[in-house]
């Protein structure tokens, strides 16, 4: 019999499953996942297992408690950034952030990226896969029961785009935000996304109205976004401005829209100009990100000048903006600079074991 995944459920999802495999110990099963998620082991101590052990032990033999194995990566300015391997060999990154109080958890959704984003690390990888649920969840898990920090804030700005893995990371998200499990609330989260319209429309429709959304727009005209992100070829920016007006019809929903300053590329103040008018009318926070260097650069970023130039522009406009400080730039940890274009290699490598029904890489790179 296959092991039940304790990272794949909410507690209500999971005390079911074990009671339809056992025919007992719903409540029992509650308690499992409560103490599991909340202190990150499991000691059949509390008071309602003393005369019931036959049955912790049948809960525990049916549940699958594995995670990724994490390793560290470098830390800058108490930025650190931790690779995480999957069951099949492949890596994935995850950044945590210090904060006032806390740490801030850079999520990974997928292995590389299909967005194809001309200023990110990741987007060169190209897509190797998707995360299951179980491999985001246990990100967060290994952040705050292993390395022991106070995770305050969860964003989905790691590898991958969030939305391309809906099911996956909607899923995470109930598990994040099970009052039995870790008991974040859904406005301490925020799913960043390229533009994918459609999922956009979707997440308006299911999403907590509190879960934050940031939206890369990151050009101020489609010529020049369809040159930096191909993403725009499919959405155009009128249709994405008319999610984004969707989106935050809802009286509690705002949007952050996310804006990459590259020198000669994004950050004339034509550039403000058509922004502010673009974004004119929504209910809209602006982050300007300086672009950060890639393995290979074909950008740069531009100069403070320029950039406190654009902001003053923005703020001029009526357009609320904020300047993002750049944190673990040289670790290779900060906005657009997380991957590995070595694990690109595999794509041609992809074999399927009908014995364990997972897709093996064979020839990896390290």
């Amino acid at each position: 019999m296959d092991k039940v995944s304790i990272f794949a459920h909410t507690s209500t999802s999971y005390a079911e499953t074990l009671y339809s495999l056992l025919g007992k110990g719903k409540e029992h099963a509650r308690l499992v996942y409560r103490e599991w998620y909340k202190t990150g082991k499991v000691t059949g101590q509390d008071p309602h297992f003393k005369n019931a052990q036959p049955l912790f032990q049948q809960i525990l033999a049916l549940t699958d408690f594995a995670y990724l194995p994490l390793s560290n990566k470098g830390s800058e300015n108490a930025t650190q950034k931790y690779l995480l391997q999957t069951q099949d060999g492949l890596e994935i990154e995850m950044v945590l952030i210090p904060m006032r109080a806390g740490y801030t958890l850079c999520l990974s959704s997928q292995v590389g990226c299909r967005m194809g984003c001309a200023f990110c690390e990741t987007g060169k990888m190209g897509l190797l896969r998707s995360l299951s649920t179980e491999e985001i969840v246990s990100q967060l898990f290994q952040a705050k029961h292993h390395l022991k920090v106070d995770i305050r804030n969860l964003v989905f700005m790691g590898m991958g785009e969030p939305l391309d893995n809906y099911e996956a990371v909607m899923q995470a998200i109930r598990i994040f935000t099970d009052m039995q499990g870790f008991g974040l609330g859904p406005s301490r989260i925020t799913i960043s996304t390229s533009g994918l319209v459609d999922k956009i429309y979707r997440l308006a429709d299911e999403a907590d109205p509190a879960l934050c959304l940031a939206v890369s727009v990151n050009a101020s005209c489609n010529e020049t976004r369809n040159r930096l992100m191909p993403v725009n070829r499919s959405f155009d920016m009128a249709a994405l401005r008319a999610a984004m007006e969707a989106y935050t019809a809802h009286p509690r929903r705002r949007i952050f829209a996310e804006y990459v300053l590259i020198k000669g590329k994004t950050d004339s103040l034509e550039d403000a100009a058509r922004l502010a008018c673009y974004l004119k009318g929504l209910k809209v926070s602006v982050n300007l990100i300086p672009y950060n260097p890639q393995s290979r650069d074909c950008f740069e970023p531009p100069d403070q000048a320029t950039i406190d130039a654009f902001y003053q522009k923005m703020k001029e406009l009526d357009i609320l903006t904020f300047v993002r400080s750049t944190k673990g730039r040289q670790i290779m940890a900060a906005c657009g600079q997380l991957g590995n274009r070595e694990l690109r290699k595999c794509k041609k490598t992809l074999v399927f074991s009908p014995d364990s029904g997972i897709f093996t890489f064979m020839n990896l790179s390290h």
